[in-house]
């Protein structure tokens, strides 16, 4: 028996199919992703200190919360939780003026979303000076 080797083919890998798939995959992800323009309001937060902050009670709105998420623009009560009806309400004591002090109180069992809301509406009403009240820490923690 005659057994010759057979001769070794080249063994070629061909990349061109591999380079598709990667660049439609890369226009694939472009095309897909979301570019979102985000707003952002500064916020200025004060520090609960022994030493109270000095008060400017002239040109300023403050905007208490309840537990309950109810309103209140300088110590007039809303009828309703809205955006829009606390968007009238600043509006009509602000009037064209937005370099007033904004001054958010809420009470410690308030809903998120109620703060949420109130600095949202005083961002898309074009006030500057925003502020959260904090109260005096206690010695009993």
């Amino acid at each position: 028996m005659n057994f010759r080797p057979r001769p070794a083919s080249q063994v070629d890998v061909n990349l061109t199919p591999l380079i598709d798939v990667v660049f439609l995959l890369l226009i694939f992800f472009m095309v897909s992703t979301t570019f979102t323009k985000e707003t952002h309001l500064d916020i200025d937060l004060p520090e609960a200190s022994a030493k109270p902050a000095e008060q400017q009670e002239q040109d300023r709105i403050e905007v208490v919360i309840n537990a309950t998420g109810g309103y209140s623009v300088n110590g007039r009560a809303l009828v309703n939780s809205e955006a829009a009806t606390l968007g009238k309400a600043i509006s009509e004591i602000a009037g064209t003026e937005r370099t007033q002090a904004f001054v958010i109180t809420a009470d410690a069992k308030t809903p998120h979303q109620s703060v949420v809301t109130a600095m949202d509406t005083a961002g898309q009403l074009g006030f500057i000076h925003l502020s959260i009240t904090t109260s005096e820490p206690t010695g009993d923690e």
